[in-house]
């Protein structure tokens, strides 16, 4: 199977059944935070095994344990309705349990700076941006919020790789960390982040209330963020000599493969519909 009827597939399959997930909102939804705890998970196996090419770490089962834990927590305080932003205090908590193992286990120390860095940033990176999504379901129009965000995400992406596709040919090689991204692809993507920002508003505006500018500006906040991202986990893999970061998900790779934008897309969104839509 080529990759183009790859892409397609998860497209037309893929994305739907995520969204559905959204739509099932019972328990806060449970089944969505089901699969953000599973995420976290694997999203830290697979970035523990790149950093594990380039230096020492803290051991495996601790590190992966602490990322799953912390959005773990963050469904309890939903539940609960504990504010939040404690789960800040949890990612801390994990940390300092981190450097701590380091303080307490090891005999030499020439190493430990790397570990404690390499080990913390699996903690943030695949367990703590993803409580953003689970933030978002405290909320009275979670499944808008969620339903949109994720659309934004997936839209911005496949119109990038469309667009880059068919007219990226010629203007790719700007960026050294992913130099087959191209111009034409960027250009896509914002156009589809702004499109689905400003069908949600006409579709919704009694939720996404507010004049155009509103949802250009979400738009525009979510492509450059889900642009970042992607180049972050590229900077990542470079630095592993690694094309994918696994290969558990058809014609995408690993699983960080596919929400690197969602990663870094999340706490911007999340701060952005509170700035704009919940008063």
């Amino acid at each position: 199977m080529n990759k183009v009827l790859q892409r397609l597939l998860i497209f037309f399959i893929g994305i739907p059944v995520v969204l559905g997930i959204v739509l099932l909102d019972f328990y806060h939804h449970l089944p969505l935070h089901i699969v953000i705890t599973a995420s976290s998970i694997i999203a830290a196996a697979e970035l523990y095994s790149l950093f594990s090419k380039n230096g020492a770490l803290m051991p495996k089962p601790l590190v992966i344990t602490l990322s799953g834990i912390i959005p773990v927590i963050s469904y309890i305080f939903i539940l609960r309705g504990i504010s939040m932003d404690y789960i800040n205090w949890v990612l801390l908590g994990a940390a300092f349990i981190l450097i701590g193992y380091e303080v307490f286990s090891q005999k030499t120390f020439e190493h430990s700076n790397i570990r404690i860095a390499l080990s913390v940033f699996i903690l943030f990176y695949s367990g703590f941006l993803l409580t953003f999504i689970s933030r978002m379901t405290g909320s009275e129009h979670s499944v808008y919020f969620i339903a949109l965000f994720l659309f934004m995400v997936f839209i911005c992406d496949s119109l990038a790789w469309l667009f880059g596709m068919l007219l990226g040919k010629n203007n790719r090689g700007f960026f050294a960390a992913s130099p087959n991204k191209s111009i034409a692809g960027f250009i896509g993507g914002y156009i589809g982040s702004i499109a689905a920002a400003v069908l949600a508003g006409l579709i919704w505006p009694q939720i996404f209330s507010g004049a155009l500018y509103k949802s250009i500006i979400l738009g525009v906040l979510i492509a450059t963020s889900g642009i970042i991202g992607d180049l972050v986990e590229s900077v990542i893999k470079r630095s592993a000599d690694c094309k994918d970061s696994g290969n558990i998900i058809l014609g995408r790779g690993g699983l960080l493969d596919s929400i690197d934008s969602i990663l870094f897309s999340a706490p911007v969104y999340y701060v952005a519909i509170h700035i704009m839509y919940i008063v």
